[in-house]
């Protein structure tokens, strides 16, 4: 499922093992600290490998990124349900069962899904102890994602992650919260919703340009969509029930229109059902 926003950005995640992570895009949207200092999880990605390091505790957390010899990263963090074993894990990604990234359900989650940009990005998130696997799953292939697998240990004081300014949750079907976001503050981007969804965005030209670009997308008429955008980005990829990631937003003042591209078992998108918004970004 590779549609719009992929296609019009850098580089994507298709559909294949699980959809794992449609998380392409511009550098409109970026994550840098904020508030409280936080423990530091560092992921490094050079398109061949992926490397996890640093305060690998459960509780909230600051994950930065550093991407160098690719001119994009992606990011991913799944974590296996309690007794489910790597190998099961494995078995499940090359199944047939892999096309659906609902059939995680009762295996793993995941957890976090991020846009990385060359250079070095951050997002935060509140990670349960567990094992984990990171995937960069910015290619096309999911058999070519680096990957790598590490724990999370259990805290004995877990810290807190600070409050966000806004929280935009998806669900079945539709996002909520504000209208409007500011440019520069902290946000959260959570799944409320049962099945996994994204969070990814089109520009437009203006306000009027933004209610046609829902209105398009709504309908299935995504070419026409594309040709009005002027940008795209991600704010989070596929996430589980339960997820969430935050991050300071840095889109210069907009209109903007965030959707969801998974698809339903008859194999509409979610965008098809409503999952579509338009946002205002001011300063």
């Amino acid at each position: 499922m590779k549609r719009i926003f992929a296609l019009a950005a850098a580089a994507t995640a298709g559909s294949a093992a699980l959809s794992l992570a449609l998380s392409g895009g511009t550098s409109l949207a970026a994550g840098r600290p904020h508030h409280a200092a936080l423990p530091k999880i560092s992921v490094s990605m050079n398109g061949k490998k992926i490397a996890v390091s640093g305060a690998l505790q459960s509780g909230g957390v600051s994950i930065v990124s550093t991407v160098t010899r690719e001119p994009q990263g992606a990011p991913l963090f799944i974590r296996l349900d309690p007794g489910v074993t790597l190998a099961q894990f494995i078995a499940l990604l090359q199944s047939s069962a892999s096309s659906d990234p609902n059939n995680l359900n009762g295996v793993a989650s995941i957890v976090t899904d991020a846009q990385a940009n060359k250079g070095t990005s951050v997002i935060q998130a509140d990670l349960l102890p567990g094992q984990y696997v990171a995937f960069d799953s910015v290619r096309n292939n999911p058999s070519s994602w680096p990957h790598t697998v590490f724990v999370i240990k259990k805290a004995a004081h877990p810290a807190a992650l600070p409050r966000p300014a806004a929280t935009l949750a998806t669900i079945e079907f539709g996002f909520r919260g504000p209208g409007t976001l500011r440019d520069g503050e902290l946000v959260r981007f959570a799944n409320h919703g049962f099945l996994v969804h994204m969070d990814v965005y089109a520009v437009a030209r203006n306000h009027a340009g933004a209610v046609k670009i829902a209105r398009l997308l709504h309908q299935g008429k995504e070419n026409q969509a594309q040709r009005l955008s002027v940008g795209f980005g991600t704010f989070a990829g596929p996430l589980s029930h339960g997820s969430y990631q935050q991050l300071v937003v840095h889109v210069r003042p907009a209109w903007i229109v965030v959707a969801c591209f998974m698809q339903t078992q008859d194999g509409r998108d979610h965008v098809l059902l409503g999952m579509e918004r338009v946002i205002h970004i001011v300063k």
